[in-house]
């Protein structure tokens, strides 16, 4: 893997397929973890399942402060049905734009904060340090990062995190939370031309998805992340177009706000769908909000502001991330979502990222450890 520069790097890495499913992280895992060794990191591996995995890299480390993580993941979604029109695991340039499935979302992300821990490895030892976690299986419901803070101690500490998700290199003080659940409705089959004699488990499912449609949050909208939604994004059901369907399942995804309780949310969804509803979550992960006026956030807007020729303001992403899961180890550390990806290309066809902002992440990222670490 090339890491003379950081566009080489990302094309590297585009050119290694990742798509999830399956996934298939741990070439590219071991391919990243051998080039951090080389640098002076202390990698290990951690799997989920067979071929799922995610590496941890530290350097430095100190008693008196926690080190700065930084994060990312090395999963991409699939290519879609519309056809490419540049080769999704080339890398092909454009002008200033470079092309490949996983470009923006995030494997630009991953090569900025790589180039930047290279430049930075022979000043960290007597510092607070870094650790730096590469998950798989972030796309789909953040898997990678779920089983990993299930292991005690595998993460350590950290003080502080940043998220290289796509921003286009624009500070994001937080994202939304993501509660996602299946809603499993049975009823009993029967031949096609004798519905009587069976329950169409369809036409509940048709009937609860129309109630969640209409369900109301009744929380005010945040100041800066805006409101709760809740959308119904999958519907399995049916074997055969002759037979009454006796299982019919709704996939529905909720996107919380700061101060939001999801079990709360639950049992007004459970009681608005009835006992008829089996529910099963599989994902449950909070709103990500730091204050904007944190000194850490502050000294980040500054760092920022050398590249924007502004001062950022307070925004927020509307994606989720593994930042949702790795707080509930790492509590009340502060978080920014920054990276070189554009939001607008992620899961695109023709996927792209500038390389222009790529080149401006290894130096922000550079910065925020020069800061954290003090050197």
């Amino acid at each position: 893997m090339n890491a003379n520069d950081e566009i080489s790097l990302t094309r590297d890495l585009l050119q290694l397929d990742t798509i999830n499913p399956p996934g298939n992280e741990r070439d590219c895992a071991r391919r990243i973890g051998r080039l951090l060794e080389d640098w002076g990191y202390a990698v290990s591996y951690y799997e989920h399942a067979d071929q799922r995995t995610s590496l941890i890299a530290r350097l430095g480390g100190t008693d008196a402060k926690a080190p700065l993580c930084l994060t990312g993941h090395i999963d991409t979604v699939p290519l879609g049905a519309a056809k490419w029109s540049h080769d999704p695991f080339s890398g092909e340039t454009d002008g200033d734009k470079l092309y490949g499935r996983g470009s923006s979302d995030m494997k630009a992300g991953v090569a900025g904060i790589l180039l930047a821990a290279k430049n930075l490895a022979g000043h960290l030892r007597p510092t607070a340090g870094v650790v730096i976690v590469l998950t798989a299986a972030e796309e789909g419901g953040c898997i990678g990062s779920k089983h990993m803070i299930q292991v005690e101690g595998l993460l350590g500490r950290a003080g502080a995190m940043v998220v290289g998700e796509p921003t286009s290199n624009y500070p994001a003080v937080g994202h939304k939370g993501s509660m996602k659940f299946w809603a499993k409705f049975r009823g009993v089959t029967a031949h096609g031309s004798m519905p009587h004699l069976g329950v169409n488990a369809i036409y509940k499912a048709a009937h609860a998805a129309c109630k969640i449609e209409k369900f109301e949050f009744h929380d005010h909208p945040h100041p800066v992340m805006g409101g709760p939604s809740i959308n119904v994004g999958m519907f399995h059901a049916g074997q055969t177009i002759n037979s009454v369907p006796d299982e019919a399942v709704l996939g529905v995804d909720v996107r919380s706000i700061v101060g939001m309780d999801h079990a709360v949310v639950l049992k007004r969804l459970r009681d608005l769908l009835g006992d008829e509803a089996e529910l099963d979550v599989f994902q449950d992960m909070p709103a990500v909000w730091t204050e904007p006026e944190h000194a850490w956030m502050q000294r980040v807007y500054e760092i920022c502001a050398k590249t924007l020729n502004e001062k950022p303001e307070p925004r927020t992403v509307s994606y989720n991330s593994d930042a949702g899961n790795f707080l509930k180890t790492w509590r009340g550390a502060p978080t920014v979502i920054l990276g070189p990806g554009e939001p607008s290309m992620a899961h695109q066809t023709d996927e792209y990222c500038r390389m222009s902002r790529i080149r401006e992440s290894v130096a922000i990222y550079e910065d925020i450890i020069r800061d954290w670490c003090g050197v």
